[in-house]
């Protein structure tokens, strides 16, 4: 099993290509050796000057060794637990190798070269034996989107016999300029991902593996769903809980973690499901699930995006009804219930106050009627995050949208005069006692001509299964009013800064709790002639 990193040094840039050995950690001029639970790990480096430098990671896999730690649902018949494609083809095997190896630069750490830890550097990643039977337009589907230039060649099932086909494995080159831990957790994450398959027991510590290795670019992907799905083994409740997580980083609340409660009977699904690897029998466990209300809420944001979890769900919609609609998660319905406020006030320029990483800002720039959108949050990582999302976005949208650090709870005399502000989920983050400066700061020193202010139910709690009495859906909260509350906090808002107020729901309504989102639309009154006319 072979993985090869080449480094090609820029034209004029001031360090040497063999300085990738700092960033691996290991010394271009030797041949180190690495045991490991299966087999023994070899790097060298093929080549190392200072225009261009390999290092190559070399998995030596003993079967006697793989057999003795065999999961459940490995081949049981005999030559089949000795004679297989494990010690060629990248899979699972070499994901272990690359995180305890290359552990460090997996994360990211060079005390040596700190500057090129956070550098984009020019990078070809090859494999000769990678398992997909996707082809080669699953590989592009999964390395695509990451930035990667993909070159995808399915090998022969014998050169010998060209008339047999090709077989299911490819010889994968990657060729991209990005940063190296991006690289290696793109590796970890998805070389399992394309071979179906994990050499180990699952538990609930992988999900936090997926989160971490692929924190700022899974959560984005298309085909995230998918991913998910085929990293966990199809591990149905680690599946709702991974998906649930990566939902909450894109805006949605933690109210859909009632999907991922365990019970004995979503245990024995597991176990079921790791034993039996048929396509089928995955379709019909995850087409149980959808029946779920909180599962689809918890799944459907990432199916969204997703071409692949589109055709899987096509096939399961067949195998079900194809009268079923998918329902919109909260975060969807969210957005687009903003959305329809500021097309309904007149907005063009807009300030999205509280933007985190961009999951807003991403629907109004795909606006044309948004001449001006500026996005503002305290957190630095959240607003990198977003400009990463939005440089993958064409540059007649992006040109349209500026993002910049600030808080909320300052004034700050470039905010006036747009349209309208947004503060999506946001007043919930902030402390009781700071919530007036909050209001001074965007009612009255920006002052724009619609405020669109939208916050959990706290009624709505009762609803969700698994929360106790008096719990917030998310840690970070600091209340969560009642409708009652949040009408009354708006009508004092209104009055004290001129503006008029009306109220909204978001969600499914129920009858006695009313939605799970309550939306307050403030206008001041020259706004309200304007739309009347």
């Amino acid at each position: 099993m072979l993985l090869t990193i080449t480094c090609t040094r820029p034209d004029g840039a001031a360090w040497a290509a063999s300085e990738l050995g700092y960033l691996l950690h290991k010394n271009p001029g030797k041949a180190q050796t690495f045991e490991q639970s299966y087999g023994v790990a070899h790097v060298l480096y093929p080549e190392a000057g200072e225009e261009r430098c390999t290092a190559a990671l070399l998995l030596e896999i003993d079967p006697v060794r793989l057999v003795r730690g065999k999961t459940k649902g490995a081949m049981e018949f005999s030559l089949g637990q000795y004679v297989n494609d494990r010690p060629y083809a990248a899979s699972s095997l070499l994901s272990v190798a690359i995180s305890t190896v290359f552990g460090s630069a997996l994360h990211g750490r060079c005390a040596q070269r700190p500057e090129l830890v956070e550098s984009s550097l020019p990078l070809c990643v090859e494999l000769p034996a990678v398992p997909c039977k996707g082809g080669a337009d699953a590989a592009e589907q999964i390395f695509g989107p990451l930035g990667w230039a993909v070159e995808a060649t399915p090998l022969p099932l014998d050169p010998a016999f060209p008339e047999w086909g090709n077989s299911h494995y490819l010889r994968l080159a990657l060729t991209g300029a990005m940063r190296l831990s991006d690289a290696l957790s793109h590796l970890y994450v998805l070389l399992p991902v394309l071979d179906g398959n994990k050499h180990y027991f699952l538990d609930a510590g992988e999900v936090d593996k997926l989160l971490r290795f692929g924190a700022g670019w899974l959560n984005t992907h298309p085909a995230r769903d998918w991913i998910t799905r085929r990293y966990l083994a199809r591990r149905h409740s680690l599946v709702r809980t991974a998906l649930a997580r990566l939902a909450e980083l894109d805006d949605l609340e933690p109210e859909q973690f009632g999907a991922v409660d365990l019970n004995i009977d979503e245990l024995a699904r597991d176990v079921a499901a790791a034993a039996a690897e048929v396509e089928a029998a995955e379709r019909e466990g995850m087409a149980q699930d959808a029946n779920s209300t909180a599962a689809r809420e918890s799944e459907s944001e990432a199916a969204a995006g997703s071409a692949l979890a589109q055709g899987e769900a096509t096939s399961e919609s067949t195998a079900t009804s194809e009268a079923d609609a998918p329902v919109l998660s909260l975060a969807v319905m969210r957005r687009s219930a903003v959305v329809g406020a500021l097309h309904s006030v007149g907005a063009r320029r807009v300030l999205d106050l509280g933007c985190g990483e961009g999951a807003l800002l991403r629907e109004l720039i795909a606006d044309r009627s948004f001449d001006e959108i500026v996005g503002i949050d305290v957190s630095v990582r959240s607003l990198r995050i977003a400009e990463r999302r939005m440089r993958r976005l064409p540059l007649w949208q992006t040109q349209r949208v500026t993002t910049r650090q600030g808080a909320l709870t300052y004034t700050d005399a470039s905010l006036r005069g747009y349209d309208a502000a947004v503060l999506m989920e946001v007043i919930e983050h902030v402390d009781l006692t700071r919530l007036n400066a909050l209001e001074q700061a965007v009612f009255g020193a920006a002052g724009p001509g619609a405020v669109i202010v939208t916050t959990p139910n706290g009624e709505y709690n009762a609803l969700y299964e698994g929360m106790a009495d008096g719990a917030f859906r998310h840690s970070d909260h600091r209340f969560e009013w009642s409708r009652a509350e949040f009408a009354a906090w708006a009508a004092r808002v209104g009055e004290t800064y001129g503006y008029q107020v009306r109220f909204e729901p978001i969600g499914l309504v129920d009858a006695e709790l009313g939605a799970p989102t309550q939306m307050a639309v403030f206008t001041k009154a020259a706004n309200d002639e304007k739309g009347a006319a």
